[in-house]
């Protein structure tokens, strides 16, 4: 709690920040001499002005450092952090052209900002992202920028779409026990069935009586119909399966 009353201050200064600075002067009013608008403010829709060129150069700059060369002998990147450095590109952008040269939106966006990183649990490094374009997104309709975050909230949907069109599909880890009389007529059945339905797997252990597998199972696949699939590889009905889901980072 000791966190989030300090952003909250943030928030509260950056809010009240304009009105506390117009002090009424002393003596006479004067009339401020009327400013002549530029002429791409004139339109209703001139925030998109910038936002059509910015957005689609973050993404394309963002997409070059994040699919750079990769020197010999570093580890490969996984789609997570490369799908963040995307994202965060395109967040840097909308919040710029949110904040443009106010300071108290400025003051907002930190203050908003810090309570979305000490009390939201993220796991993906994405979300992260996301949520903070969402907080943008927000500002910016708080403060009547509503063309502008119609057209990143668009913008956002389909980079989003595209990226996450590029993720190798998501899987579940599990240990399959297969306890069945003699494992050696059996083994090269069921890794034919596992090949057969595009399921990756690796023979961990191997005995007269027992085959454990380390197999990644697609979320969408079922384990109760695979393990019908291999008792039916045992005519003679002596065969037992079992399943063991594996956490992650374990």
């Amino acid at each position: 709690m000791s966190r989030v009353l300090p952003a909250l201050m943030l928030v509260v200064l950056a809010a009240s920040g304009p009105a506390l600075a117009q002090v009424p002067p002393e003596g006479p009013l004067q009339m401020p001499a009327p400013q002549e608008l530029p002429e791409h403010a004139m339109h209703p829709l001139h925030e998109l002005d910038s936002a059509l060129v910015a957005l689609p150069l973050a993404t394309l700059l963002g997409t070059t450092l994040a699919f750079r060369p990769r020197r010999r002998g570093t580890p490969p990147r996984t789609p997570a952090v490369i799908q963040t450095q995307i994202i965060l590109a395109i967040v840097g952008a909308v919040v710029m052209l949110v904040v443009g040269a106010s300071i108290a939106r400025a003051f907002a966006v930190v203050g908003a900002a810090s309570l979305v990183r000490y009390r939201a649990k993220i796991d993906d490094p994405k979300d992260a992202g996301v949520m903070l374009c969402s907080l943008a997104i927000g500002l910016g309709a708080g403060v009547g920028l509503y063309a502008l975050v119609t057209f990143s909230t668009a913008f956002m949907l389909v980079v989003m779409w595209v990226i996450e069109s590029l993720e190798p599909k998501t899987t579940k880890t599990f240990e399959l026990h297969v306890r069945t009389k003699d494992s050696s007529a059996l083994r090269s059945a069921i890794e034919n069935l596992l090949r057969r339905q595009e399921i990756r797997y690796e023979l961990r252990t191997s005995s007269q009586d027992e085959l454990s597998y380390l197999v990644d199972l697609p979320y969408d696949r079922r384990t109760d119909r695979l393990s019908n699939a291999i008792l039916r590889l045992d005519e003679s009905g002596g065969t037992s399966v079992e399943w063991e889901e594996k956490k992650k980072g374990k």
